[in-house]
């Protein structure tokens, strides 16, 4: 999808389709509804009186212009209460917008942002939001299908702005927005891609391919690497499988004037089968996206290479597949971590945090700091959570802060959970420093309480995104399957971190 901006007004603007908002509760449409209106004599308007139009978030109407306007449709789509509107509105009213006119094979369309930036957010912020509610709100994962779509995809979207000083502004956010769009495609199509595809030897040639496109540094290491690093929980993992496990590292240097680098770690299970400790059929084909916080990380660190943001980053993935074969990891059995912990493993499904032992111990020997990971961590977090939230643990608030504020900012939903001390005992192991699972209760606060054992005082959050990796339903920027989450909210931080220096 291609996105301009123009002088012009929707009176006049040749497209298939203008795209207008309205906010719950109008009672007489104003500013560029107005005008549309009237040259519709009074559509919107007999739409709001008979209560067919109503503003309400996500609410879609569209209109026949009849030939009363150059645009052959006229959609209206709801951004809800005014006193309520964020920025994430918009995302979302556009995420619908774009599907409907999918519906009624439209190749372009035009919208205008004076009516929801005025008094609520500014314009290159608008414009970006515009851009990644289309984009991520058309997205379709359909590679291995074989049958041709039939339906029109909208090649163009054109935003008008009669204010020639705002143009510069919104030009800069239609370019943003198309860069974190595409870093959250990137994670989407990775984590949708069936294990067969998407091996550890796959997620580190994409991580290659994201380097040589952003001027990366990476490192890619093999087991005979990991075996010099000490990597004793990360191999356990891997020694069930067949695929050779990788340790991946990119690196981005945007700002010379400091040698320190902020971590952003992502748990790169590229098939998780449980190991020895088998799952449950129902819900394993989604394992394949166990990899989602590997695919997030090489998405951003991506995108704000792209975005030439003035920071260090370092991304690392630690992949591999988990499966129960011959050589496989056993229950009971001892590892030892690349920082010298031992580990007595009780339950082979959970390897996570195993791959993340060694990661975080990785980060803090290079002097990585802060460190942020992600990973599909525990079923526990999505019991308590629910579908939409991803549960954050920190053990430095000011950086929490910092996340949470990023979250919010890019629609990502966060809640910080704690870490008691008196929870460590659950993690207590009688033959090893610690077990990798403290049981059923609080698993998500024991399974960050084992994750914290490997940062010493390194500033460090934990995003367990196990609910919000995958959407059972299309709605907003929401496609049913990868939704990509993290991405955002990792650029977002760094946009934050860049400015505060």
């Amino acid at each position: 999808m291609k996105f301009q901006v123009k002088l012009g007004d929707v009176k006049s603007i040749k497209c298939d389709a203008v795209i207008l908002n309205m906010f719950e509760g109008v009672k007489v449409p104003s500013g560029a509804a107005a005008v549309v209106d009237k040259a519709l004599g009074n559509a919107i308007s007999d739409l709001i009186k008979t209560g067919e139009l109503k503003g309400k978030p996500n609410e879609i109407q569209v209109i026949n212009t009849l030939g009363k306007l150059p645009a052959r449709l006229v959609l209206v789509a709801g951004l809800g209460k005014k006193e309520e509107f964020d920025i994430d509105k918009l995302r979302n009213a556009m995420g619908e917008a774009v599907r409907a006119l999918r519906q009624h094979n439209c190749k372009s369309a035009a919208t205008i942002l004076n009516d929801t930036v005025e008094g609520s957010v500014n314009a290159t912020e608008a414009a970006a939001a515009v851009v990644e509610g289309c984009v991520l709100g058309s997205y379709q994962f359909k590679k291995h299908l074989t049958k041709k779509d039939e339906q029109k995809e909208i090649d163009e979207l054109i935003i008008l702005e009669k204010d020639t000083s705002k143009q510069n502004l919104i030009k800069k956010g239609i370019n943003q927005g198309v860069i974190v769009s595409d870093a959250v495609i990137l994670a989407r199509n990775m984590v949708n891609e069936p294990a067969n595809y998407m091996t550890p030897s796959h997620m580190a040639q994409i991580a290659r391919e994201t380097a040589d496109k952003n001027g990366l540094d990476v490192t890619i290491m093999d087991r005979g690497q990991m075996e010099k690093e000490k990597m004793g929980a990360l191999l356990g993992v891997a020694q069930g499988s067949s695929q050779p496990p990788k340790f991946i590292v990119l690196t981005y240097s945007g700002d010379a004037s400091v040698k320190s680098s902020i971590g952003f770690i992502g748990k790169g299970l590229t098939f998780d089968s449980g190991g020895i400790s088998l799952k449950p059929q129902d819900f394993m084909s989604d394992m394949k996206g166990d990899m989602a916080g590997g695919a997030v990380v090489i998405a951003a660190i991506g995108a704000i290479a792209a975005l030439k943001l003035r920071i260090n980053v370092t991304a690392i993935v630690p992949a591999t597949e988990n499966l129960p074969g011959g050589r496989a990891l056993k229950p009971g059995e001892v590892l030892k971590a690349s920082n010298g912990k031992t580990i007595e493993v009780v339950n082979t499904d959970a390897e996570g945090r195993l791959l993340l032992a060694d990661a975080l111990s990785y980060a803090v020997k290079k002097g990585i700091s802060p460190i942020v990971d992600l990973a599909t961590l525990t079923g526990a977090c999505h019991v308590a959570l629910g579908d939409l939230y991803a549960g954050l643990f920190a053990n430095n608030q000011k950086v929490a802060d910092n996340v949470m504020k990023a979250g919010k900012g890019a629609g990502e939903l966060l809640w910080q959970l704690p870490l008691p001390e008196e929870y460590k005992e659950l993690n207590k192991s009688d033959v090893a420093d610690i077990k990798n699972s403290g049981g059923r209760y609080g698993g998500a606060i024991t399974a960050a309480l084992f994750l914290q054992e490997f940062v010493g005082k390194t500033p460090w959050v934990h995003l367990d995104i196990a609910a919000p990796f995958m959407s059972d339903k299309t709605k907003g920027i929401l496609v049913k399957g990868a939704t990509g989450f993290g991405v955002r909210t990792l650029i977002s931080l760094a946009m934050i971190l860049s400015k505060s220096k």
